[in-house]
């Protein structure tokens, strides 16, 4: 039984590329046209919303999205999911219906195809550059209109799979600050159960995600709130991933 379920989730992963890269082929000049004009950044975020759940649904995952609080149409927020697979960004694009920008690593402009596009519409930060995080600071206020909003995994990177959340750095927190935006701390239970970068572990299934009441940053400072502004975040994810293992574990449930 294992010889026959190894290749046959070999196959399954490399449905995901193949179902990515055809994708990318025939929407990408949709992508291209409606990335050259800010105004235009909208219909963009449709498209990229159509990719992404030709994603999640072609791999055989469904969605379960729970929101304590809702979404204004026209008003900016900061994102703050855990991050922990491939998945992630794709699940995030799939469930806003307004229009985020993302925050990310230059690394990822590397990647043919996928890359331009991720240069022309993600503010792209290299960590290690003082210079760079202030670019950062002013994209984002170039940005931040017309209910447009940010995202950032604050972890930084993708944690070992024994690591149920890795500390935050501090940029999301300080932008939201800076800009008075609030937080929208995201749960995502099971991207990393369902599709790890482990290629031999993994499965369809419902992808889970609990989106928490937002965190006003109004009247905040970086001085004065901002770690504790991140603590809180980071106790609110957690606090949700922890007790799910612990669930998982309790009722035996397949992973």
């Amino acid at each position: 039984m294992r010889f026959l379920k190894i290749p046959l989730l070999l196959i399954w992963r490399l449905w995901f590329y193949l179902l990515m890269f055809v994708s990318l082929l025939l929407l990408f000049p949709f992508l291209l046209i409606f990335s050259f004009k800010e105004e235009h950044y909208y219909l963009f975020w449709k498209v990229a919303r159509l990719l992404s759940k030709i994603l999640i649904y072609g791999m055989g995952f469904r969605i379960d999205f729970k929101e304590i609080q809702s979404i204004e149409k026209d008003k900016s927020y900061m994102f703050c999911p855990n991050h922990a697979s491939l998945l992630d960004p794709f699940l995030l694009i799939a469930i806003s219906k307004n229009p985020i920008v993302f925050v990310g690593k230059k690394e990822l402009a590397k990647i043919p195809v996928f890359g331009f596009l991720y240069k022309r519409t993600v503010i792209m930060v290299d960590r290690s550059s003082l210079e760079s995080r202030k670019r950062v600071f002013e994209m984002a206020k170039k940005r931040l209109q017309n209910g447009v909003s940010m995202a950032i995994f604050p972890e930084g990177l993708v944690p070992t799979e024994d690591v149920v959340l890795a500390p935050f750095k501090k940029g999301a927190f300080s932008l939201a600050i800076e800009f008075e935006i609030p937080i929208i701390p995201q749960v995502y239970y099971d991207c990393k159960r369902f599709f790890s970068w482990d290629i031999y572990k993994g499965r369809p299934g419902v992808l889970r995600v609990n989106q928490h009441s937002f965190i006003d940053t109004k009247g905040m400072s970086l001085e004065a709130n901002m770690n504790e502004l991140k603590n809180k975040t980071f106790n609110l994810i957690y606090n949700d991933l922890e007790k799910d293992v612990k669930y998982m574990k309790d009722t035996n449930r397949k992973k």
